[in-house]
């Protein structure tokens, strides 16, 4: 499989495309499916040059929780490309509100007026106007708005392009893990990013591979924050435990913010994973 990154100039979110298969699967005329994860504000450019150039056909935008640093771009690429936006149910609520559920309303300083939190700044330095915000018009959800508990696991299959959805919560209520899988006598690839260990048969028609799209969740040498609107750290410690200490180390971790890493690396390094 490949993977490109686009980095978004808002917080430095990473906005993956993931293209479940090697190159020379299809035809050169036929444009390869993808999914675009995590479209945060201002990857639109960086997402059409790579559409362009590297002949992909976008299938579905999806986010791994519903912070507006990863979902700002998400309608726009969504019409662009005429595809749906997929989201857990229990944070699709956050698309109607994007800043207020990630920060607290600011109070107004002595002459009256409201200064922007940390989230409206940084959106407003990287050149994108909060009035511009759109939701989503075609949004489809997976999982329940409840809590089912850390690790429930939904195979999404997005027009052809399968990825398993393992729920995460802790940053959030709805975080998830995205495992690409690839379906295909030669699941493994040379993508530009390669994979650190194999992939796995998953008992389901395909392989699950080498790559686990963290979000939030898991970064290199931390974990994500649990102290705004909607996070739990007891419930990021158990998701900590029971979903990401059980994910095989050779997995490739694309963190939502930052470096690339491994499971396995981040069991040995990371503070947040030892004793788990």
């Amino acid at each position: 499989m490949d993977l490109f990154l686009v980095v978004a100039p808002v917080f430095g979110t990473n906005c993956t495309l993931v293209v479940p298969g090697p190159e020379g699967t299809l035809p050169d005329d036929v444009a390869r499916p993808c999914v675009i994860v995590d479209a945060g504000a201002g990857v639109v450019p960086g997402v059409v040059e790579l559409v362009r150039e590297q002949g992909l056909a976008p299938r579905a935008v999806l986010a791994t929780h519903g912070h507006a640093d990863h979902t700002w771009d998400a309608a726009e690429l969504c019409e662009l490309y005429g595809v749906p936006f997929w989201i857990h149910a229990a944070d699709a609520y956050r698309l109607a509100d994007p800043l207020g559920t990630i920060e607290s309303a600011p109070p107004a300083g002595p002459d009256g007026r409201v200064v922007p939190g940390p989230l409206a700044a940084a959106l407003a330095a990287g050149g994108a106007r909060v009035e511009d915000y759109r939701t989503p018009g075609d949004v489809r959800t997976f999982g329940t708005a409840g809590e089912p508990g850390a690790g429930a696991r939904e195979r999404l299959d997005l027009d052809g392009v399968l990825v398993d959805a393992l729920h995460a919560p802790g940053h959030t209520q709805g975080s998830t893990l995205y495992l690409p899988v690839v379906v295909g006598p030669d699941p493994s690839g040379d993508g530009d990013m390669a994979n650190d260990g194999d992939t796995t048969d998953d008992g389901d028609g395909g392989a699950q591979a080498g790559v686990v799209l963290a979000g939030d969740v898991l970064f290199a040498g931390s974990v994500g924050r649990t102290d705004l609107p909607g996070g739990d750290g007891e419930t990021m410690q158990r998701t900590l435990r029971d979903v990401v200490g059980r994910l095989d180390d050779a997995l490739q971790v694309v963190p939502g913010h930052g470096p690339l890493t491994t499971i396995g690396r981040e069991r040995r390094t990371n503070p947040y994973l030892r004793g788990l």
